[in-house]
């Protein structure tokens, strides 16, 4: 928990040196209260009691009374300012370094984990800073002090409170040796939940199709009741607490009194007598002090165990290594533009795994087309992805314009591609944003949005709509159909205008007659820019400049169509099983 404090700013540390004065404040007023009881009874033992003094001593009970609650009111001010900013400040650092995330890490944290720690983590250390400031730093101040209030009360009386605490502090050690493993567990499964709970959202629609609500509701039960056995065994553990603590607490009262007692009857009538139930009184004010110390620091540990275990999980995303380290340069040689080279890359998911890409090399030149095929698991997706840098060769260089990838700023690399995934991302808010997206999205023109929805096909479909561009655009385009989506994707990625145009099997949703035009306009429109498409149908790569034919990660097969149906049996396979004997005569 104390190395996430490092994340805190230098005003928010002045902010908490504040809140501990206060603190000490607050305590030093509770502590004198006992004092003025004290006062208050030596002065009614008196056979003639001066109801002045009485009131005296009540009012500056009183005024101790309002300043500690003012005081804590304070500290309860500044608590929550605290771990408010302190909790923005982590949420904003997780969200900037997930930003920064390549593939690979993405995959080793996945999706619902990093949205339990950005949202629930936080929230956990949020709640223990806030409690912290107030129960963690006053309590042990209040032990403390209040124990050397005591510790010249009597003998008998420390012995007693010792013997208390004692109690205390051991069943702390024995329940949060049973809860933490369980806290450390608790997390894991609410990020199970929180999967499985996603899964279901995202694949509703397959999930009816295939009758599956039970399937899919007794995987949710299994999750929810891991969580709840795990919940309930935590609460069991940390219900010994409490009951402990009142327990102790009216033992040492009545033990304190019996020892009270015992010593006045002792000592007999008099003065004598009369100091030691003066002392009683206040010693007794002074325990319970120490107790109040200690059910505040309960409370306080009784929340530390889970939110560890969160800080942990924060400050795992916020020190992992990103392995694409950002470059400096922001062009490539002079006199180059829009060539890639890829030279014997080699890629490995890890170093222990078997390649996925093995010695692949190739060029594509500004204007060409070059396509990717194969086989499913044949790595093209993998190979495409290279590119802009999701990621990165494991041996061997990927050049864009002559200079290596790993050399890029990585902005300006982004900027001169227009990426469409396999899967149409679409964001929630309109037509407009969602094909204006981006840095480069805030200089386009309406004529640029345009030219990118016709060449995309898209502009008639987007001129039906009532609203236009301003037509509303739900979260993932769920108003769209698959096809109309993919027709935005391509327009977002044509509309930037950039070098390199990268389509990874980004035509599967739309038919073979929008597929033709869309390909025709993408020729005469962007003659400039290359263009690199991963494809599962010969139909759409046929007229390529250039085909790579992957198989298992190996490049066996490289030219135009009519040469690889001649030298290339992996790439005949699949024509032959796409396409009719007439098309192949052709």
């Amino acid at each position: 928990m104390l190395k996430i404090m490092r994340y805190l700013k230098p005003v928010e540390w002045l902010w908490i040196a504040l809140c501990i004065g206060f603190v000490v404040l607050s305590v030093w007023l509770d502590l004198t209260l006992p004092d003025f009881i004290s006062d208050i009874t030596r002065e009614v033992q008196h056979e003639s009691p001066d109801i002045n003094n009485v009131m005296w001593y009540g009012g500056q009970m009183l005024l101790c009374a309002l300043g500690s609650v003012a005081a804590t009111i304070v500290v309860g001010f500044i608590a929550a300012r605290v771990a408010s900013r302190f909790c923005k400040e982590l949420r904003s650092r997780i969200y900037s370094k997930v930003d920064e995330f390549g593939m690979a890490e993405i995959n080793k944290f996945s999706t619902p984990s990093l949205i339990t720690r950005s949202t629930n983590d936080v929230v956990q250390i949020q709640l223990v800073v806030t409690m912290g400031l107030q129960s963690a730093i006053k309590s042990p101040i209040l032990a403390i002090w209040s124990m050397g209030k005591i510790a010249t009360g009597g003998v008998e009386w420390t012995i007693a409170t010792g013997i208390g605490i004692a109690v205390l502090i051991c069943m702390f050690v024995v329940v949060l040796a049973l809860a933490m493993p369980k806290f450390r567990r608790m997390q894991i499964l609410t990020d199970n939940i929180n999967r499985v709970a996603r899964e279901n959202l995202t694949g509703l629609s397959i999930v009816r199709a295939y009758n599956a609500e039970n399937y899919q509701t007794d995987k949710f039960e299994q999750a929810n009741q891991d969580l709840t056995s795990t919940q309930i065994f935590s609460a069991r553990a940390m219900s010994f607490v409490m009951p402990t603590i009142a327990t102790v607490m009216s033992a040492l009262t009545l033990a304190i009194y019996w020892i009270g007692a015992y010593l006045i009857n002792s000592a007999g009538p008099g003065n004598g007598a009369l100091e030691l139930f003066s002392n009683m009184v206040i010693f007794s004010s002074y325990t319970m002090q120490i107790i109040l110390a200690i059910m505040m620091m309960t409370m306080w540990f009784i929340m530390l165990p889970r939110s560890q275990v969160s800080a942990k999980r924060v400050i795992e995303v916020l020190d992992t290594q990103v392995t694409i380290k950002n470059g400096t340069a922001i062009d490539g040689l002079s006199g180059l533009k829009g060539k890639v080279e890829f030279k014997n890359v080699e890629f490995k998911f890890s170093p222990t795994a078997e390649a996925v890409l093995d010695n692949i090399s190739f060029e594509a030149n500004s204007g060409e087309t070059v396509a990717f095929i194969g086989s499913t698991g044949s790595g093209k997706s993998t190979l495409i992805n290279m590119i802009p840098r999701f990621f990165d060769a494991t041996s061997g260089e990927v050049l864009i314009n002559g200079v290596n990838i790993k050399d890029y700023d990585l902005q300006a690399l982004y900027n001169k591609m227009g990426y469409i995934s396999q899967k149409s991302v679409m964001f929630d808010g309109t037509i407009r944003s969602n094909v204006a997206f981006g840095d480069i999205g805030n200089e386009m023109s309406d004529d640029d949005i345009y030219r990118g929805l016709e060449i995309a096909q898209g502009k008639e479909f987007v001129q039906n709509l009532e609203d236009g561009l301003e037509s509303h655009v739900a979260r993932g385009g769920a108003n769209f159909s698959g096809g109309q989506k993919q027709r935005l994707s391509i327009a977002r990625a044509i509309a930037k205008r950039p070098e390199f145009l990268i389509f990874d099997d980004s035509f599967s949703a739309l038919d073979y007659k929008t597929d033709r035009n869309l390909r025709a306009a993408i020729k005469q429109h962007t003659a400039d820019t290359t263009v690199l498409v991963v494809a599962q149908r010969i139909g759409t790569i046929m007229d390529a400049d250039q085909i790579i034919v992957l198989d298992n990660g190996k490049m066996v097969g490289k030219g135009k169509h009519r040469e690889l149906l001649q030298n290339c049996p992996v790439y005949l396979e699949i024509a032959k099983s796409q396409l009719s004997e007439e098309e192949l005569a052709i």
